[in-house]
């Protein structure tokens, strides 16, 4: 078996050492967190490894992941490299960061001290590690890197049902935005619809109700349906003028959101025109 040490244990990286420990495809041999207290939270997680108090404290092990921040990444893979033999006491290994808009470029210094790098994005909302690990299996995973990097990183993430496919790095910034638009996005719209709802006198209650209804509704036609054909409301219809007028009442209460409801309006014009394929 593989050994494993995680760097930045935060909900990506207690999650994934979760999986991993559980389908005994890595030992996690130590985990590297903000604090230590942190790190012995993430363990407990985990379920295996110990916490580590600084980088070099860290063991040797054939694969090291950094799921840091994304401002993180290179600063920690400099000090990586520092520590990196012969100079230092680290040997290379394989290392990936889990940055879903990042290349494995700013692994760069440790590609230069002779490591083979590669970047590794689950397209999950990591939202709370047990709950997580749990949604994983089917989850897209996108590689990129070096070739032997690839290789041993599909070989680990498909045993966790992981399905991997591999992009460039100059399309990671639109393959991003994408999981943004259908993830992250989701809770800013349906919170300013409650705030809409609520401004408008609906119960509290009624309006947390719509979260399990209509917007469960919403989801289950667009997953049976596609986007397209699960399309509805005025600007599918094409009535401009509501369009319009509801922009402007939306923009009189929020100039943010009238500004994003406008955008989203001229959006859905253009997928309802749109020729099926």
């Amino acid at each position: 078996m593989n050994s494993l040490n995680i760097i930045g244990a935060g909900r990506v990286g207690q999650t994934l050492g979760r999986l991993w420990t559980a389908a005994d495809v890595f030992e996690v041999r130590s985990v590297l967190a903000r604090s230590a207290a942190s790190a012995q939270v993430a363990v407990g997680v985990i379920g295996a490894g110990q916490a580590a108090p600084n980088l070099a404290a860290l063991p040797e092990a054939d694969v090291w992941m950094l799921s840091v921040p994304d401002a993180q990444i290179t600063p920690t893979a400099q000090a990586l490299a520092a520590l990196t033999a012969p100079a230092g006491t680290v040997r290379p290994a394989l290392a990936f960061h889990c940055s879903g808009a990042l290349g494995s470029d700013v692994l760069a210094p440790l590609r230069m001290a002779g490591w083979q790098v590669a970047s590794a994005h689950p397209l999950l909302s990591f939202a709370r590690p047990e709950l997580a690990a749990t949604q994983f299996a089917g989850s897209p995973c996108a590689l990129e890197g070096d070739a032997i990097a690839l290789a041993a990183l599909e070989a680990v993430f498909t045993p966790i049902g992981g399905q991997c496919f591999t992009l460039s790095a100059q399309d990671k910034l639109l393959y991003h935005a994408g999981a943004v638009l259908a993830t992250n996005f989701l809770p800013v719209l349906q919170d300013l619809a409650e705030q809409l709802w609520q401004r408008t006198g609906m119960p509290v209650e009624l309006a947390r109700q719509m979260r399990a209804t209509l917007l469960q509704n919403a989801v289950n036609n667009i997953v049976g349906l596609g986007p397209q054909a699960a399309l509805t409301g005025p600007a599918a219809r094409g009535d401009t003028d509501l369009v319009t007028r509801q922009t402007q009442a939306v923009a009189a209460w929020n100039p943010d959101a009238g500004a994003a409801y406008a955008a989203l309006s001229q959006l859905a014009s253009q997928l309802a025109r749109r020729k099926p394929g």
